[in-house]
């Protein structure tokens, strides 16, 4: 798919589900499923407003305890264009192995492999450009990866 537009471009309308229903057309059914999906991976959607991109990003949080105390980790980043949505699962570089054993299509595993690092803390990010809900079991399989190893 072609990068078009980010859309949900203007920051005093946070994004409600009529407009990215009329944004997303018939993708917004696979929005909807991925939405279901994401109460039981126990996660939290934050809708915010990323400045860099003058556009809304949906981030996915998880709370992960450790000893006396816990912090809120980030899983993955959503962001919406005309007729899809893409969701990004962002890895350390030392971790590419452990996301490449996740039990997930040949087309996700490749798309592991061909992942870009980048930044002074080497990350890499899985990039699904969804417009069907094909690819949405491999999502939750790597965001559940993620929440174990990072």
């Amino acid at each position: 798919m072609n990068q078009k537009e980010l859309q949900l471009r203007d920051p005093n309308a946070m994004p409600t589900s009529e407009m990215l229903q009329l944004v997303l057309g018939d993708s917004y059914a696979a929005y909807v499923t991925f939405q279901n999906a994401v109460p039981n991976l126990d996660i939290k959607q934050i809708w915010q407003w990323y400045t860099p991109y003058k556009a809304w990003f949906a981030r996915g949080q998880y709370w992960q305890a450790s000893g006396k105390k816990g912090k809120e980790k980030t899983l993955y980043w959503l962001h919406v264009y005309e007729g899809y949505f893409c969701v990004a699962v962002w890895f350390k570089e030392k971790n590419r192995t452990e996301a490449l054993k996740v039990d997930v299509s040949k087309k996700t595993k490749q798309l592991i492999r061909d992942a870009e690092t980048m930044g002074k803390m080497p990350t890499f990010p899985v990039i699904f450009e969804i417009t069907t809900t094909e690819s949405l079991a491999d999502i939750c399989a790597l965001i559940n990866c993620k929440k174990a190893i990072e």
